[in-house]
């Protein structure tokens, strides 16, 4: 099987910026990508006119993007607003830099979802499983946790233990949005949506924006920062069997697996040597089931796994140390992967990891993705 082995440590990320999170309605999509895109370029040391290759994620239209910014690139990609597409997106931006088809690339991610009211389901995501139930993306994570109970004897106050350290997360964290401390019998004591879901399982809905710019690690020794270097990446989607409903009764367990392989492989490494889990967060059970995924834990004992803390900072396994999707803001995918980044460098202050080499992330999704990161 061809592998992207040779390209371990070919391609570094150079810049990261975000904008505030919240609910911004005198904004538009392209004034937060604006603000994200400008505090990336800062944070690179780059000039304007450098940026020759352009992603964009969630953003209505590319070639306006690149108006606004005043960008006329090499290479431009553009790719619709599904949370998975994040790791999508940066593996692709690594093989147009190590084609020569961009030198420096800059992935931008914009998000109105709060101030328009966006809904995730239901009539605005109708689809042909909406008589059985499967309205959102929620119901169907709501099942298949509901499985995993059964199957495993996993439970809810083990499954409070992913919301409450994330919280513990977002609390030290500036650009955060909640920011109220929680236990987990808050945890129990929420309303349910989905059950046995209930609404601190789920992710929240905000504007804001995300910019990386990514180059080769060749040229990025000669830049404002050190370099966080993309040392593994992997893939392997679910087409056949869930790609519409978002639900899988193997918990996309199968293609986590060979996920891990490839990524483990490309960085020569494994789930022991990780300093710190980005983890795909839409709804909390998705955690759970990453970790099994991904091998840092048997199958059907994640549960058991992350009692203790062990998710928080100071426990085994830091994960989501900006809050992630659960309590720092829904930018599916994008801010992990910046959070990854700042972790690496040392620079996230009273929620920085200690001798943080290794930042492992993870999308377990019908199209799951892997990347990781190293210092340089």
């Amino acid at each position: 099987m061809t592998s992207m082995n040779h390209l371990r440590n070919k391609v570094a990320v150079v810049g990261v910026g975000n904008t505030p999170y919240g609910n911004f309605p005198h904004k538009s999509d392209y004034a937060l990508g604006a603000d994200a895109f400008k505090a990336a370029l800062v944070d690179s040391g780059l000039e304007k006119h450098e940026i020759d290759g352009l992603v964009t994620c969630r953003v209505p239209y590319y070639a306006r993007m690149g108006e606004v910014l005043g960008l006329d690139p090499r290479w431009t990609l553009a790719m619709p607003g599904h949370g998975r597409m994040s790791g999508m997106a940066i593996i692709e931006a690594m093989l147009a830099i190590e084609s020569g088809a961009a030198d420096h690339v800059a992935l931008i991610y914009t998000n109105i979802g709060r101030s328009r009211r966006m809904n995730y389901g239901g009539d605005d995501s109708a689809s042909v499983w909406d008589p059985w139930g499967f309205t959102s993306p929620g119901a169907a994570h709501a099942m298949m946790f509901r499985m995993h109970m059964q199957r495993y004897g996993t439970t809810t106050r083990q499954l409070a233990e992913v919301s409450v350290a994330f919280r513990q997360h977002a609390i030290l964290n500036p650009d955060a949005v909640m920011k109220k401390p929680m236990t987990i019998d808050d945890h129990e004591e929420a309303r349910p949506i989905a059950e046995p879901l209930r609404l601190l399982d789920y992710c929240l809905i905000n504007d804001g924006a995300v910019c990386m710019i990514l180059t080769s690690a060749e040229r990025a020794k000669d830049l404002r920062k050190p370099p966080v270097l993309i040392t593994g990446a992997g893939g392997r989607d679910a087409f056949r069997r869930s790609a519409v409903a978002n639900f899988d009764p193997d918990m996309w367990f199968t293609e986590a697996q060979d996920t891990s392989r490839q990524v483990y492989e490309m960085a020569g490494v494994g789930p022991d040597d990780v300093d710190a889990l980005m983890c795909y967060d839409n709804f909390s059970p998705t955690v759970l089931f990453s970790l099994e995924g991904f091998g840092y834990c048997k199958r059907g004992e994640s549960g058991a796994f992350v009692e203790g803390g062990r998710l928080a900072l100071g426990g085994a396994l830091p994960t989501n140390t900006d809050g992630g999707h659960l309590s720092n803001s829904y930018m599916q995918g994008w801010a992990l992967n910046i959070e990854a980044v700042r972790q690496l460098r040392g620079e996230c202050g009273i929620r920085q990891v200690p001798g943080c080499e290794v930042v492992h992330y993870v999308a377990t999704t019908p199209c799951t993705r892997s990347i990781i990161y190293t210092r340089a």
